[in-house]
């Protein structure tokens, strides 16, 4: 007995001091983050770039500043390890002349067993498939909103299947999330809408192995959906809407199936469903890479396949470069959505039966306003956010002509560089369209010092200039000071 009772401590013993251990692992490091951004401009809004792509930590004002201070333990500290844990949690003050606002940016736990992840909370993720300094970012998400709390089971890097010698990878995701941006739709719209919802899937397929041959191909697709929650009508409470949040709704976001109750007879998927097709072909040389890209975006069904042709594309081609102190990394995009499965749009009736799913409004949506979060687009920062309307929840330049440019070097170990320059031509909406096209171009030269006499800081000065009459003319600079440190125990 006394012996069992002396086993039965040592076993708690030491299951005790390996928890302990366990926990100890989970603070053995940690990086503190402290960034302050300034930005002073004249003209009708800041310039374009200094304000977007920014993961929704920026205003639109001439006039603002901005602080980010976050706590977090990269999960990759745990590499080689069945079990990998990372956490953070960031808060990101907006200081503007007009309404200051604090928000909580990001709060996450990621649990990660060998290749899969469960992902909790608030966390920014970046483009997929583009270069997260240089590209105007993904359609259908990307790094220009605010990220939307969530939870997600993910394979976040590509596995490689058994069996194929490492010629066949696959990543996922699945994830239902909550909007966290009712103040704010609030206080900018007369209608808007209050706690809806988020459901994201998306699946990607990688042939190549670049140690056997240099060239790969990836094609993917992703699908989003905003759903549930209440739209309202300021000073018209009876036309309150309720929307389906209920258990039936999250299976029928999943499947791609249900109805809204503004749909009537002509019944849709349920909520605001976006989504994108990806594709790249990557070339890995020796020292230097490229990839050719493309991406189609989609509303809904009607442009999912190809029914209507696939003629709305970002087309994009990124170099990187043999090591210099010119250049070293070098992207170009181009992007068209003119045409947005065409102008005509008709329900299937007795006298014409044929069904025209036109008129797609890309980013847009009768109920819910906008493919948006906090003001910003869900997805590519060229296209013109809600946040720069005056009081309307909705996208007035949906169908456009754009390029767009990136050129980023590293002179030396302390100075670096990142030039962005883009061209849009909008023709309005199919909804709204414009009587004389508006065009409007904004480019931005940032340059960073990160000296080594002064550790773990980084400084950041840039110039920006919009011009054009698609959002006016404009010029600013911005300032940034960050520093990142580590705190690793001994």
């Amino acid at each position: 007995m006394k012996k069992s009772l002396f086993l039965c401590i040592a076993v708690a013993t030491l299951v005790a001091r390996a928890q302990s251990n366990q926990w100890l692992r989970l603070t053995d490091t940690l990086h503190l983050k402290t960034e302050f951004t300034a930005t002073a401009s004249h003209g009708d809004f800041a310039p374009y770039w200094m304000s977007n792509n920014r993961y929704g930590v920026a205003s639109v004002n001439t006039k603002w500043a901005s602080m980010r201070v976050g706590l977090s333990r990269d999960q990759r500290d745990d590499l080689g390890r069945k079990w990998q844990v990372g956490y953070g949690l960031e808060i990101a003050p907006v200081f503007q002349k007009q309404d200051s606002r604090f928000v909580l940016q990001q709060a996450y736990v990621d649990v990660q067993y060998k290749k899969v992840r469960l992902s909790v909370g608030a966390k920014e993720r970046p483009s997929e498939l583009k270069n997260q300094a240089l590209s105007s970012g993904g359609l259908a998400s990307g790094i220009n909103a605010r990220p939307i709390p969530q939870v997600r089971l993910e394979l976040p890097e590509f596995w490689t299947i058994p069996g194929t010698k490492n010629w066949l990878a696959l990543k996922a995701r699945l994830g239902y999330g909550i909007y966290t941006d009712n103040k704010w739709q609030r206080d900018f719209a007369d209608v808007y809408t209050q706690n809806s919802l988020y459901h994201t899937k998306a699946g990607w397929l990688r042939i190549g192995n670049d140690e056997k041959f240099p060239l790969s191909f990836t094609g993917g697709l992703e699908m989003n959906t905003q759903f549930g929650g209440k739209r309202y009508v300021k000073g018209h409470p009876e036309q309150t809407l309720n929307l389906k949040s209920d258990l039936g709704a999250f299976w029928h976001v999943l499947v791609l199936s249900g109805d809204d109750p503004t749909d009537g007879i002509y019944s849709n998927e349920m909520g605001n469903v976006t989504g994108s097709w990806h594709f790249s072909l990557d070339y890995k040389g020796k020292g230097w890479a490229a990839r050719a890209y493309a991406e189609h975006y989609f509303e809904d069904h009607s442009q999912v396949f190809v029914q209507y042709g696939w003629k709305d594309m970002l087309w994009g081609l990124e170099l990187n470069l043999p090591k210099n102190p010119i250049v070293s990394d070098v992207v170009y995009e181009y992007l068209y959505t003119k045409h947005q499965s065409g102008p005509i749009y008709h329900d299937r009736t007795a006298n014409i039966p044929d069904q025209i799913s036109a008129k797609d409004g890309y980013w847009g949506h009768g109920t819910y306003g906008a493919w948006q979060h906090a003001g910003f687009i869900n997805g590519s920062g060229l296209i013109v956010s809600p946040i720069y309307n005056n009081g309307v929840i909705t996208v007035r330049h949906n169908r456009v002509k754009a390029h767009h440019f990136g050129i980023a070097g590293q002179p030396t170990d302390e100075l670096g560089y990142r030039l962005l320059y883009s061209h849009q031509r909008s023709w309005g909406t199919y909804a709204a369209p414009l009587v004389d096209t508006k065009h409007g171009w904004t480019m931005m030269a940032e340059a960073t010092y990160n000296p080594r006499w002064l550790r773990d800081f980084n400084f950041g000065l840039a110039y920006g200039h919009n011009g054009g009459n698609l959002l006016g003319h404009s010029n600013g600079v911005q300032f940034t000071v960050a520093w990142n440190h580590a705190f690793k125990k001994k």
